[in-house]
This record gives structure tokens, C-alpha cells and sequence, in this order.
């Protein structure tokens, strides 16, 4: 099969483009991967939006590699063999990650101005001595949209630059197109090391959605994106963090 390359025009020309590339992703992806045909874990309670949210994914995945059908197409047969081997439920239940969630470091409430659900994760909780990297990688899944990310001040117990490196690579090859935007805040000394490591490994569209923030700007910076209602506490907001084993 012969694919278009990656180009993109404007206006009503290029959102046709992306409907016409959508159709022919699909054709290919099943064609490799029958199982494609039916994907379980993105269908609808009702099934008549099967296709509606599957062409979504697969626009997500087409984005991802600016429209490149083949590119998008390699990534998405990669997703989809990853999801089988290492979700083979769908979904991660609480018993499968015992350690991290003993950490108390991971909230999902709120949402932001456009309705992203927030993700805060205190780093200076993460101790990856008291778990192991695969639940670590499990633990982040299903991670959408706006994630402000604390790191907190920790010493090298705290940095696990392998855990990092792990998490974005989830994030880059398995949900392409889902970070609204990541803040970066209370950031410690230690972190500016690992950082210059993990810098590499983000592709150029993730590294546009990274905010560093200072302290003394931190509240206002959030709240351009979050409404106070919604804004955690820790920040300066009304919103009472509740750990998300417990929420």
C-alpha cells in the first residue's frame, strides 16, 4: 500500500485530509491486526459510537506522527500488542500495585478551563525502592489530558530516573495526544540532574506542553488554566486533595 506523507494544509481541506488518512489507518491496521476490528476496552455502553470513538484514537495516533499513515500506523499496531500483553483486562485493579498506592503521591480531581481532568503526582513520595518498575508503569495508566506535576524537595531516593524515562515513554507511544499541558513545580536541585538525562527521550510536541514554574508564580500561573474551585489546596486553591485509591 502507498501512503501520503505527512503533510498538513488548513482550514476544511486539511480536516477532510485527516478523515480520508483516519479510513485508510484503519483499513491497514486491521488488515495487520484483525483483533483491531474489535477493541473492547474503547467501546461505548453504547455500541453504535464504537467507530466514532475508535476514528478519535486513531486521529490521535495519525497527529502523534503528523499525519504520516505508515508512521502512525507502526505506532498503533505497537499499542495495541503492548495493551494485550500488558493490560489484559483493560484496566489495572488496586491489588496489582499495593506499593505505590500505599504512597499516598497520586491525585485525579478537578478539572481545568476546558474540562481536562487534572493528575497531581507529589514526586517527593515516590520512593521506587519500595516497588518495582513494572507497577510503577502500571500505576501509570489511563493518564489524560492536564497533569501539574509537584516535585518536591527529596533527596536521591526520591529520583528514579528510569521510573521517569518509563512514564514518558507510556505517554508518548501508547497515548499520544492526550497531555493538555504538564507543570513542573517546588522543583528541587536534584531534579534539574535527572532532568538533563530524561531531556532526550521527549519527542518535540510533549516538550512544547512542559511549564517549569516558579514559586513565587505558582498560583497565578495555574490559575490562567484552573479555576480556583478546582484548584488543589497545596496550590493556593479550594479543592482538598483526596488520594486516588480513596476518591
Amino acid at each position: 500500500m502507498e501512503f501520503n506523507n505527512g503533510e498538513q494544509p488548513n482550514g476544511e481541506e486539511s480536516n477532510e485530509i485527516e478523515q480520508y488518512k483516519v479510513r485508510i489507518m484503519r483499513a491497514h491496521v486491521e488488515r495487520e491486526d484483525p483483533s483491531a476490528k474489535v477493541l473492547p476496552f474503547l467501546l461505548s455502553s453504547v455500541t453504535i459510537l464504537r467507530y466514532e470513538v475508535d476514528d478519535l484514537m486513531i486521529r490521535r495516533f495519525l497527529r502523534a506522527r503528523e499525519l504520516d499513515v505508515e508512521k502512525a500506523s507502526t505506532l498503533f499496531l505497537r499499542y495495541l500488542s503492548w495493551r494485550r500483553s500488558f493490560l489484559p483486562n483493560g484496566f489495572i485493579s488496586p491489588s496489582e500495585i499495593p506499593h505505590e498506592l500505599a504512597q499516598n503521591k497520586l491525585f485525579m480531581q478537578g478539572v481545568d478551563k476546558k474540562n481536562h481532568p487534572i493528575v497531581v503526582l507529589f514526586g517527593a513520595k515516590h520512593k521506587p525502592y519500595k516497588g518495582n518498575l513494572e507497577e510503577f508503569k502500571q500505576c501509570q495508566q489511563d493518564r489524560k489530558s492536564l497533569w501539574p506535576l509537584q516535585i518536591l524537595k527529596g533527596g536521591y531516593a526520591n529520583s528514579d530516573v528510569r521510573g521517569y524515562i518509563a512514564a514518558l515513554s507510556i505517554l508518548q507511544d501508547c497515548y499520544p495526544e492526550r497531555l493538555a499541558k504538564l507543570f513542573i513545580v517546588h522543583v528541587p536541585y536534584i531534579f534539574m540532574t535527572a532532568w538533563k538525562i530524561i531531556y532526550p527521550f521527549i519527542d518535540s510536541k510533549t516538550k512544547k506542553k512542559i511549564n517549569f514554574v516558579e514559586n513565587k508564580k505558582l498560583k497565578s500561573t495555574l490559575l490562567e488554566d484552573i479555576d480556583e474551585s478546582q484548584l488543589p489546596d497545596v496550590y493556593g486553591g479550594r479543592l482538598a486533595l483526596v488520594p486516588i485509591q480513596d476518591s
